[in-house]
Order: structure tokens, then sequence, then C-alpha cells
């Protein structure tokens, strides 16, 4: 089985930068993953987050797409829970019809954030549908199905692009994988928030043996935390400077912090504790990051990694990146095949 790489970016605003150096930092790192092979590029959700910029991935895709030229772009994931399925196919076929055949949309289930963002996003009511249930209608409106109810016949979600957007379930449990079976879409299991192995197993299993006849079949990715040093001993060194940081509320609520740094920017009413965490994530050198994620393809039979490295240094992000791909030669050039095929203009 052929491995495809892909990256996901969260626009970390790191010591001593602001949001605008944060973006500027995510564009470059589109175009220079492009460069180097990459298949897809994706964008992250939160908000209410002090060191994370990314709280409008469709408007940032938008940018994205007018700064690369061949690598798909998209959502990892836009929080559907907070939006109207509608008005999301709206956005995203606009995104597909300026860049046809280059948009992806992930959709996750979580709010992307803490109880205070997710009130101001989306107000409770008691009627409104669940998130599966938005999930289901907006596959709908993609695939300009009929909608159920009478009262919308005939709605089209404007414009029609002439190659629509893939559309990805996100998740890190068992149920979200019977959703994307369920629907016959593509899944993708967040390692970064689930670090439970055989959680992943279980429902990547789950999801292959309730998957929903179509002509595509299922598809498999794992996002994952990922250092590639020009040795273990770097490598390693680079990985022990990432923690993640629990939030433990009175109620039981709990929020992750994904670095020291973001930890310390956050301010939470009410009592809580805190409880420090290594990263888990795959490092090494490049002979040994390769041994390791075929490792993880054999075991979970996936088809592509989705990876983030979180690191403060630019620099050293790009070259884990560039140093990844360099341990995945074949990833490159199968990537290079399909873009000049796709866009012999562009290659």
């Amino acid at each position: 089985m052929t491995i495809q790489l892909s990256v996901l970016d969260h626009s970390w605003i790191t010591s001593g930068q602001d949001a605008a150096a944060a973006f500027a930092r995510t564009i470059e790192l589109a175009q220079r993953t492009e460069e180097l092979g990459y298949s897809r590029f994706w964008v992250s959700e939160h908000h209410d987050t002090p060191n994370i910029a990314g709280s409008s991935p469709e408007v940032l895709i938008s940018h994205l797409l007018a700064k690369t030229d061949r690598i798909r772009v998209g959502s990892g994931g836009i929080m559907l829970q907070h939006y109207s399925p509608y008005k999301v196919a709206e956005n995203f076929n606009v995104l597909a019809s300026l860049a046809p055949g280059r948009v992806d949309l992930g959709i996750g289930r979580a709010p992307g954030g803490l109880p205070r963002a997710t009130a101001a996003l989306s107000p409770y009511s008691p009627h409104a549908p669940s998130v599966d249930e938005k999930l289901e209608q907006l596959a709908s409106h993609l695939k300009e199905a009929v909608p159920e109810d009478p009262s919308v016949a005939g709605l089209r979600a404007i414009p029609i692009p002439p190659s629509p957007p893939e559309l990805y379930v996100l998740g890190s449990s068992e149920s979200s994988g019977l959703l994307a079976a369920k629907l016959g879409l593509p899944y993708v299991f967040a390692l970064i928030i689930n670090e439970d192995v055989d959680a992943a197993a279980r429902a990547f299993r789950l999801y292959r043996s309730n998957f929903r006849e179509n002509a595509a079949g299922p598809r498999a990715l794992l996002a994952l935390s990922v250092i590639v040093g020009e040795t273990d001993e770097e490598a390693q060194r680079l990985a022990s400077e990432n923690a993640r940081i629990k939030f433990i509320f009175e109620n039981g609520q709990t929020y992750t912090a994904l670095s020291r740094q973001e930890a310390a920017s956050l301010r939470f009413q009410g009592r809580y504790t805190t409880r420090s965490q290594p990263q888990q994530t795959v490092f090494g050198s490049k002979v040994s990051v390769r041994r390791k994620l075929l490792e993880l393809q054999r075991d979970f039979g996936v088809e592509e990694f989705l990876v983030t490295t979180i690191l403060e240094d630019f620099d050293a992000r790009v070259r884990s990146y560039r140093l990844l791909m360099d341990a995945f030669p074949e990833a490159a050039e199968s990537r290079t095949a399909s873009a000049k095929a796709a866009y012999p203009k562009n290659v």
C-alpha cells in the first residue's frame, strides 16, 4: 500500500509573535510543503485560545488556495455543531469553484474550545439537530440530494462547483468511525487527541466492517504528531520540549493544552487542577521514523498520515517536514505524478 503524507497546521502564535506572524508562517509552510510533495494541507479550528490564530478555517483556506498551486487545502476540521450545514456547504462550494479539485472539507464533532466559546457560537437550543444529523444534512447538500424536509424542497447550495469538495469525518472514538462508515465517507482518527492506540484500532476496525458500500470504498487516515531530526538524539531533544497540560475542572470537564506555552496563556474561572503529560509523538531520525510509521500503517491499515509538528522554531519545523518526506520518497513521487496529471500547466 502506497503511503501519502499530508500536513495539519494550527497557526500557532509562538513566543514574541502576533496573529499576523502566525498566519504568515502558515502560508509559508503550505508553500514549502507543496514544494516537498505533500498531498494536502489542512488547518484547524480553535476558539478563544490565545496562542492559536486559526478560528476561521474557511477564510484561511481561501487565502491558502490563492497562495499555492497544486496542493489540496482543507479543514481539519470545521466544528459543525456551531453552524448551519447549508451555510457550510455554500462556503465550501464557493472555495471548490475558485479552486476546482483542490478543496477538502474535514468535519469535527468536538466544540473546538471551552464552554464559553461554545455558548457564544451556538446558544443552546433543545430543538437543535445533533452533530451527526447536521453531518448527514451537509453530505446531502454537497451531493445535491433532494432534502427530506418538504419545507426546503428544491434547495441547492449555490454555486455548484465542477468538482465538489471532498468530505471527511474526523474523530477520536469508535462512534466517529461508525458515523463515517454509515455515511460512506473517508475517516480520520485523531491520535493527536486520543493517544490510545487500542481505541484507534477499534475505531478503524468498526469503520471498515460497517462501511456502507459505494464505489470509492473505505479510506482511512491517521492524524498524529511527528518530529524528525538528523539523529535520534536530536529528535528526542526536540520532542522533549512538548508536553500536554490537562486542566480538570470541578464539574468533571477537561481541556488539554497542546503546549506549555498555550497552558500559560489560558485563564479560567472556577477551580481546577492541572496535570502534565508528555506529548505522544513519533520522533527520531529519518530511518527510525520511517520504520515507526510503516509499523503504524501495518497495524491500522491506513493509506495516509496527516502530520502535525509542534515546534516553536519554525526552521526546525520545516526541516522536520523535509526530513519526513526524504524518508518517504515514494510519497513525493506519487504526489508529483498525480499533480502533473491534474495540473499540467502548474508543474
